[in-house]
């Protein structure tokens, strides 16, 4: 039989892992929110004169960018769903993938949207590695499916892709590059690098042999990659840029494939540079080219942030990550 004071200090005693608990979400969910302050005042003049140059633009346009931005969610969860073979709860896919897009403002080059979609993997009975492994198909799935509508769209856009002349710096990095992979594959590293290629291309294997989860794989990272394409298009018609769709479509793949080598969060910065510089080379005039990646940044980074990071927190919050 316990005594009276032993029954007083058990419940507290339980108590301590919640509080730490509901310490620890409350502190994640400071942290996001703070990050996302910080982001929106650092940036806080493109957002502004993005405002300002914005105001006369075709609002029907922009609807019609708006409505495409909000697809890119369910396709990105459409590919997520493809990557794996389990199923996964339909309205926190949709959710995780929201917050992942605004966490990825946060971190440099995708981490952000990586350790959301990890922790909600994991937090769906997948184990770390097969998680894991299930970004790096969905990740692999999205790059091919861009180069491979570069290279349908290129011979529709004769001339509007042109190689870089290769300098001796760029010769040089290319070099390096190559005496760092055949250093990587002399290192202890290397067993595990292959260990980890090996699994993801048994996963592709795995899904392949399922044509549903193929079908999302391809289906969603060719809805996510055209979506993206048709809010670029959608904000040049709004803002008069004269460019044809399908030019435009062909500068965003092409910008942002090679953001992407750059690890800039979200993109920011390097994507911003590559597509202004893309739109201005190809004829558009400065301002319009300039006008036409606020708008685009304006629907798909700066109006879901806050909404993304709040919806964030509240995965966390009730453990859904």
């Amino acid at each position: 039989m316990t005594s009276p004071g032993t029954e007083l200090v058990a419940p507290d005693d339980a108590a301590i892992p919640v509080r730490r608990r509901a310490h620890w979400h409350a502190g994640v969910l400071l942290a996001v929110l703070l990050g996302g302050l910080y982001l929106a005042r650092r940036h806080w003049p493109a957002l502004e004169s993005g405002a300002g140059r914005l105001a006369g633009a075709d609002q029907g346009w922009m609807l019609v960018g708006a409505t495409a931005a909000l697809g890119t969610w369910a396709a990105s969860a459409l590919a997520q769903q493809g990557a794996v073979l389990r199923r996964l709860p339909g309205p926190r896919l949709v959710a995780a993938q929201f917050a992942a897009s605004a966490a990825n403002h946060l971190l440099p080059a995708g981490l952000g949207a990586g350790a959301v979609n990890l922790r909600f993997l994991m937090r769906c009975g997948l184990p770390a590695g097969r998680s894991a492994s299930a970004l790096a198909v969905k990740a692999t799935a999205g790059a091919v499916v861009r180069l491979t509508l570069i290279a349908l769209l290129a011979p529709f856009c004769p001339g509007l892709l042109r190689l870089p002349d290769l300098s001796a710096t760029a010769l040089l990095g290319a070099l390096g590059a190559a005496v760092l992979l055949g250093a990587l594959l002399a290192t202890p590293l290397w067993p595990r690098c292959h260990r980890a290629l090996a699994a993801v291309l048994a996963d592709i294997r795995a899904l392949h042999a399922s044509p549903a989860r193929a079908a999302a794989l391809w289906g969603g990272s060719l809805a996510f990659a055209s979506l993206h394409s048709t809010v670029l298009v959608a904000v040049t018609r709004a803002v008069g840029l004269p460019l044809p769709p399908l030019q435009v479509a062909l500068l965003y793949l092409a910008a942002s494939s090679a953001a992407a080598l750059l690890p800039t969060p979200g993109g920011l910065g390097s994507l911003d540079a590559a597509l202004a510089l893309a739109l201005t080379v190809s004829g558009a005039p400065g301002a319009a080219a300039a006008s036409a990646v606020l708008g685009y940044r304006l629907l798909t980074v700066w109006l879901p942030l806050l909404p993304g990071l709040l919806v964030l927190g509240v995965l966390v919050r009730r453990k859904a990550l």
